[in-house]
């Protein structure tokens, strides 16, 4: 069995959207399969690409430059499925990314679990938005999407707690605010199977959003940081805009993320 490192490696250098989620899944179930034999697979240090490889289409733009359509209509729902299969295949590259960049500093192996389960999961959801564009005689890269998703990861290359804290804790958890509206406009559309696969999208966002809640904490725990004091320096360092609410209160806090994390990035208080 090759390295944790060499697998993120593989996967993020796979460029075709449906052969890197089956290669992520893969390599997933071999590292499951591993662990849940109570082996310790090999971690190994296999430096990743600076951007992950990606297909010819779809064109990457500049955010203000991606058409904007009506959500009403047939084409509109058909661009926000697009918009969000765009989303989880930058997920399942951050995810194995945050893997292998950061392989140097020492973490439990339950840190590496919950990453590779969380990259299985965004394959999943990849692979079933892509069920749904086909569904609607569509596919991925018909579309143009957006270019500053990697932006992120770029920003935080060289900063583990702040990857932690933008990533999953800022842009996922924005996935949680979002995410109702959707499956109500699907569900007004009478699209059932898109709804289904939103609904397990929503469930296990959750935990992906969790998953960097407590591994920051781990962090700030070891380095004898206050958590609420670093996570809004963090932001304010690396993520470029105010946070927008409406904030999903309640399944932030199931993810671990009190309102006293967001709403002072958000320019305001609860009401304001």
């Amino acid at each position: 069995m090759i390295s944790l490192t060499q697998m993120a490696v593989d996967v993020l250098t796979t460029a075709d959207g449906r052969a890197k989620t089956a290669l992520s899944r893969k390599y997933a179930a071999q590292w499951q399969a591993a662990r849940a034999a109570d082996q310790s697979p090999e971690i190994g240090n296999v430096a990743p690409p600076d951007f992950p490889a990606r297909p010819d289409k779809p064109a990457l733009l500049n955010p203000r430059d991606v058409p904007r359509r009506k959500p009403g209509t047939v084409e509109g729902r058909v661009a926000i499925l697009h918009a969000v299969a765009h989303i989880e295949l930058n997920a399942v590259d951050l995810h194995w990314d945050i893997i292998a960049r950061f392989a140097d500093v020492p973490m439990p192996i339950g840190y590496f679990d919950d990453w590779v389960k969380a990259a299985d999961e965004e394959s999943k959801h990849f692979n079933l938005l892509c069920d749904r564009l086909e569904a609607h005689h569509s596919y991925y890269g018909a579309l143009d999407a957006h270019a500053g998703m990697w932006r992120a990861a770029e920003d935080t290359a060289q900063d583990f707690m702040g990857r932690l804290a933008v990533v999953p804790m800022v842009l996922e958890a924005r996935g949680l605010d979002v995410t109702p509206g959707m499956i109500k406009l699907f569900q007004q559309a009478k699209d059932k199977q898109t709804v289904e696969a939103l609904d397990i999208i929503y469930a296990e966002e959750v935990h992906h959003v969790a998953y960097g809640s407590k591994w920051f904490h781990f962090l700030c725990g070891r380095h004898d940081l206050d958590p609420t004091g670093v996570f809004h320096n963090l932001v304010r360092k690396y993520f470029h805009s105010d946070l927008k609410p409406p904030f999903n209160e309640e399944k932030r806090a199931e993810a671990g993320i009190p309102p006293d994390f967001y709403w002072p990035l958000a320019g305001g208080k609860p009401g304001n």
